[in-house]
């Protein structure tokens, strides 16, 4: 899968500039995917999927339009241009539009990030993951159904051409197993999943350890009580910690910083975590699943500690933002084939602690540990945030009893500043970061 032909993609920046664009980048993106669902120890749903698409985002001044379609014949490649001049030039004017700068983009050969993995499964290979993986979950003790498995592959290759000389390609695979686990009694029934993506299939864990993982989540979870309100410690478990990530990024992102509604607008410099904690992006991750050898505008990326021993050390910007706040850009620019670039973080890591969260729960002595999150709520201008959780009660330090039904809230400023985080760094996905204790959060319950 070499990605769409590069002499295609400088042929659409010619004819565009010759169209009457002032300036012109054009992406071309393919995927290959397969998905194999069973569920019952039944075949459920095979999902193929072939695409191939251009994108074209054409200036005229500092107007600009971006247009994309899967047709690529030659005839369908002039109409798509001729539409993009056309719109650019009914665009309102956008100061802060327009390519990269030249000087910051990625030249050279680029770093080789080991993303793609040419090996294709076969459909039969996928559906004997699927088997497996539920076979372990319907297997495990106190699980009385599934709720079904699946294991899908996956390549896309994205090049990049652009009028002010930038052409990069990147290519990258991802194989993936997940299973949920149904466990039940008298008192009722629980859910419990597991999942993994990775780059290379070599890197999967075996499909039996997932679907068992599924299913004794689910049956530890049984006999979840409601517990009243209280103020407490509370431990996010690493495979969620991440979350509390989200709402940092969407605060330092450029254009948030630019519109002014930010609730860390004024902080940049600040002390906004503990000292000692630190938070990384690394676009160069080998095999990281949000790696990528160069930004969305073709703009040369790096590691950097967004968090550096507490302080917020950097905006994320790609170009327009940055010129708007008189910066520049950082090389986080993110886009897809229509629609001009946002910003977002690559490989973005909270680095562990030093205790593991056998060590933090026995430090709290009692309070919450939160397995899972769902319907965050969160006022961008103040911090103010609540999510809805369900976990375990801890007392002395152990387990006592699952819970369910709670939410926790606070306001992140606070939060931020009383992080602990644990030893227990397990590399998931693009965004990641061990078990986090905060000593105080307000627990709405029954």
């Amino acid at each position: 899968m070499a990605g769409m032909d590069e002499s295609l993609l400088n042929d659409v920046v010619a004819a565009a500039l010759a169209a009457g664009a002032d300036a012109a980048e054009a992406v071309g993106a393919e995927r290959r995917a397969l998905s194999i669902t069973v569920r019952q120890d039944e075949l459920e749903e095979v999902e193929r999927e072939e695409s191939r698409d251009l994108g074209l985002r054409v200036f005229v001044g500092r107007r600009q339009a971006t247009v994309s379609g899967s047709d690529i014949s030659v005839e369908a490649r002039a109409k798509l241009i001729a539409r993009a001049v056309a719109m650019a030039r009914l665009a309102p004017e956008d100061p802060y539009a327009g390519l990269a700068d030249p000087d910051r983009l990625a030249r050279g050969p680029l770093p080789d990030l080991d993303l793609y993995d040419a090996s294709e499964p076969s459909p039969a290979s996928l559906e004997d993951r699927a088997r497996q993986a539920e076979a372990a979950a319907r297997g495990a003790p106190g699980v009385i159904n599934t709720d079904g498995a699946s294991a899908s592959w996956s390549t896309t290759a994205w090049r990049m051409v652009s009028s002010a000389g930038f052409s990069g390609l990147h290519r990258a695979s991802a194989s993936s197993i997940g299973a949920s686990a149904i466990a039940g009694d008298d008192n009722g029934m629980e859910t419990g999943y597991d999942g993994r993506s990775v780059r290379w299939q070599s890197d999967l864990p075996g499909p039996a350890a997932i679907g068992a993982e599924a299913g004794r989540r689910a049956a530890a979870r049984l006999g979840a009580r409601k517990i009243a309100s209280t103020t407490a410690p509370v431990i996010f478990e690493n495979r969620l910690a991440a979350s509390l990530m989200s709402p940092l990024i969407g605060a330092i992102s450029g254009p948030a910083i630019a519109r002014g509604n930010s609730f860390l607008k004024d902080r940049l410099g600040d002390q906004i975590f503990p000292k000692g904690l630190t938070i990384t992006d690394e676009p160069h991750r080998p095999r990281g699943l949000g790696s990528s050898p160069f930004d969305d505008e073709g703009v040369a990326n790096g590691r950097c500690a967004i968090i550096d021993d507490g302080v917020l050390t950097t905006w994320l910007l790609n170009t327009s933002s940055a010129r708007q706040l008189g910066l520049s850009t950082t090389g986080h620019a993110s886009r897809g084939l229509a629609g001009p670039p946002g910003v977002s973080p690559t490989n973005l890591t909270l680095q562990p602690g030093e205790r593991d969260q056998a060590a933090l729960m026995r430090d709290a002595g009692a309070g919450l540990l939160i397995t899972s999150m769902f319907g965050p709520s969160l006022n961008g201008n103040t911090g103010d945030w609540s999510v809805g959780c369900a976990g375990f009660w801890f007392e002395g330090g152990e387990f006592a009893y699952p819970v369910s039904e709670i939410t926790v809230a606070g306001n992140l400023i606070d939060v931020f500043a009383r992080v602990v985080p644990g030893s227990d760094l397990d590399i998931r996905g693009a965004s990641n970061a061990p078990s986090l204790l905060v000593d105080d959060l307000a627990i709405a319950g029954r």
